[in-house]
């Protein structure tokens, strides 16, 4: 007769219940017993070769917020395409949107995916959308319904057609996705011929108590012996999030390389978004799909800059003394005191080189949020981070600007190699773009860089040559920390969060 711990007798009695395998969930069902205890007793049997663990990953799938609304309404490129067809196949985007009863969140959406699938075309001329072909229910779409009549369900379950879908999905942030290790218990042969040969249960202590140490029980009493190396339940300490921590160590690495870190408004001026950095009045990345807009107040106050602003016009007219042409347009005060959401972080770097507290040389920094209305993506946010850079010195070249982003991608984002390539930006020339790779991840672009042209500098009252970057640090971490969606640094994913080590 073999002789079992309690909750080790038990575990074994309700697996044999069950047929002699079964699941940690049945288990407590038949036993009463919490997973942790049944798992504690499982691993002693084990040692005991009284029973063998089988563990199954599951990938369980169910629907967010966002996905939910959207198995209710219909995919926002469905709705447009259904509206669509309520104007006769072509119809103007604006009246299109409208009868979709799209929300402007969805707008830009629809719009890109109704392309994507091939549904229709824009006419960007004339703004107006027309339908290609019949647009048949695709996989994607059958999946949402499936998932909007299940609370949730396992990717192993589905067919191979859903399993795919199941990452576009995914992609477009629909649903949520949660590995589960099952664990199975089965009964061994040698654990069948101890249940039928008896079991004795070991009645031990696990505790002294009072009573036992005064009535002296505790001199025949067997004392449990404890497995130091079963598993506990797990504790987490609270700790910094890891991309702030991340944040943190480029802002003190960049301290350390003598740079002084700048400041500047999240609702700024036209004018310092774009006009101070020699980009047009008419370009497209001022228009309603390239930036936001603050609908009240419209317009801000530059009369503290009323001097930068009248150079600022004549470079924008005719080349003022900066020996460019200039665009050669009517520039409009009004249009440069427009309100809006920043767009990028190089309107801090104009804010420095106009302060009274400029050094020359001088190195500067900043990490800045920025908004753009972006089609988001694994690549894009419409809300991201940026971390934007200028060194003034009168020996500056183009060497030194390689230099600095070579520096940025290899021992901040870790990557194993870099390239540049051209790139073409308003207000820098040369302008470059940089690239880095990182081994069993790949290449990833981070932003542009360059020298601010003398149209930019010359107002500003600037001689000496300043070299300016503007990097999208959300995608240098993700190159570090091995992420292949934006996303995902911003979800509440406490599992990823829990996982990375504080360093």
């Amino acid at each position: 007769m073999v002789e079992l711990r309690e909750n080790e007798h038990k575990t074994l009695l309700a697996i044999e219940k069950l047929g002699g395998t079964a699941a940690i969930e049945q288990i407590m069902n038949e036993s009463g017993l919490p997973d942790a205890t049944i798992m504690r007793g499982a691993l002693a049997l084990q040692k005991k070769k009284l029973v063998k663990i089988h563990k199954e990953k599951k990938t369980l799938i169910r629907l967010n917020r966002e996905g939910i609304l959207h198995a209710k309404r219909g995919l926002p490129e469905r709705r447009l395409i259904n509206a669509l067809k309520k104007l006769e196949g072509k119809a103007p985007l604006k009246k299109t949107t409208k009868e979709a009863g799209l929300d402007k969140q969805f707008t830009l959406i629809a719009l890109s995916w109704v392309q994507r699938k091939k549904w229709a075309t824009l006419n960007t001329k004339t703004n107006t959308l027309q339908i290609l072909e019949k647009p048949e229910e695709g996989n994607d779409e059958k999946l949402l319904k499936l998932l909007g009549k299940k609370e949730q369900t396992t990717v192993d379950e589905l067919s191979p057609k859903f399993q795919a879908a199941v990452q576009v999905l995914k992609r477009r942030k629909l649903l949520e996705t949660e590995e589960k290790t099952k664990r199975i218990i089965e009964i061994t042969e040698a654990g069948w011929n101890v249940i039928k040969r008896g079991i004795k249960v070991a009645a031990k202590v696990t505790q002294l108590t009072p009573e036992l140490i005064i009535s002296g029980k505790w001199r025949k009493a067997k004392l449990q012996k404890y497995n130091i190396t079963a598993p506990v339940a797990k504790t987490w300490p609270g700790k910094k999030h890891p991309y702030l921590q991340f944040l943190d160590e480029v802002k003190e690495k960049l301290i350390t390389l003598g740079f002084k870190e700048m400041s500047g408004p999240i609702v700024e001026t036209s004018f310092f978004n774009f006009d101070a950095l020699y980009t047009p009045q008419d370009h497209p990345a001022r228009e309603i799909f390239g930036i936001y807009f603050v609908k009240s107040p419209k317009y801000g106050n530059l009369h503290a800059h009323k001097h930068i602003v009248d150079k600022v016009k004549r470079t924008h007219k005719d080349g003022w003394k900066t020996g460019s042409t200039g665009w050669r347009y009517k520039y409009s005060t009004k249009e440069a005191k427009r309100l809006i959401l920043r767009g990028h972080g190089t309107c801090q770097s104009v804010r420095t080189l106009l302060s009274k507290d400029l050094e020359i040389p001088g190195r500067y920094f900043s990490i800045v949020r920025c908004y753009r209305p972006e089609v988001v993506d694994k690549t894009h946010l419409t809300e991201f981070n940026q971390v934007e850079g200028i060194v003034i010195d009168e020996n500056l070249t183009l060497r030194d600007l390689l230099g600095v982003l070579e520096k940025f991608a290899i021992e901040i984002a870790e990557a194993d190699e870099v390239k540049f390539g051209p790139d073409y930006f308003p207000f820098t020339e040369p302008s470059v773009e940089l690239s880095a790779y990182k081994k069993g991840y790949g290449w990833i672009e981070f932003g542009g860089s360059g020298i601010f042209r003398p149209e930019v500098t010359m107002p500003l009252g600037i001689k000496a040559p300043v070299i300016a970057w503007g990097l999208g640090i959300d995608r240098l971490f993700m190159l570090k920390a091995e992420i292949d969606d934006i996303r995902y640094i911003f979800a509440q994913d406490l599992d990823w969060i829990r996982k990375k080590k504080v360093v």
